[in-house]
């Protein structure tokens, strides 16, 4: 968590549907980083160590989809949340990593917001360092 604002990392290939992510992301009062697909989210995960949350898709081009991305992240930064949205992919969350929410898109904004004020609350609770 950076000057009390929690880093949410949005991971999505299609640009409209970034672009509208990180518009929830910021007005829920979150700071918002945007990646096209896994590579660049792990290369700001290698590089940055204040992100809370990702919010990932699931289908995206490139070495690993949001599912992978998800356990990789969980594996290797077990306290950054995950938040998984998907179009096509119907999954249980038993698919992802313990502790992480999916959504079907469309998504409801303020089912989204309201996981990551939910996910962001437990991680503070824990008070695990980023």
């Amino acid at each position: 968590m950076k000057n009390g604002k929690a880093v949410v990392l949005v991971v999505e290939d299609s640009t409209i549907i970034r672009m509208g992510a990180v518009d929830l992301v910021v007005s829920a009062g979150y700071e918002a980083l945007e990646a096209c697909d896994a590579d660049e989210a792990i290369g700001i995960l290698e590089s940055r160590d204040d992100v809370d949350l990702v919010f990932t898709d699931v289908q995206m081009p490139g070495t690993m989809d949001g599912i992978k991305l998800s356990h990789y992240i969980n594996d290797r930064w077990p306290p950054v949340r995950l938040i998984v949205a998907s179009g096509a992919a119907i999954l249980e969350e038993s698919s992802l990593p313990t502790g992480s929410r999916f959504f079907s898109k469309p998504y409801d904004s303020h089912a989204i917001i309201d996981a990551m004020a939910h996910l962001l609350s437990i991680r503070n609770k824990t008070g695990l360092a980023g």
